[in-house]
């Protein structure tokens, strides 16, 4: 039983980390549209680029919100209650 907690929990961590990762990217490229956008020459649109990778930002900080809300980590206190 206690494998079952370790597995889920890993599993949780690990899409935490993932979620937490493209969130960090996606603010990475918005601070050098921000503070360098001279530097980024594909793009001539820079207000689209930001609002683009807002839009990302926003997609992983939802799934990341849900992952947290419906899908606690669980201790083995916790599943000896359930």
């Amino acid at each position: 039983f206690r494998k079952e907690i370790s597995m889920r929990n890993m599993l949780i961590d690990a899409q935490t980390s993932h979620l937490v990762g493209h969130i960090n990217k996606h603010k990475a490229n918005v601070e050098i549209l921000l503070t360098n956008p001279v530097g980024i020459g594909e793009h001539q649109d820079i207000q689209t680029a930001i609002e683009e990778e807002l839009e990302e930002i926003a997609n992983y900080h939802d799934k990341l919100e849900m992952l947290v809300k419906y899908f606690p980590k669980t201790t083995e206190s916790n599943s000896e209650e359930k």
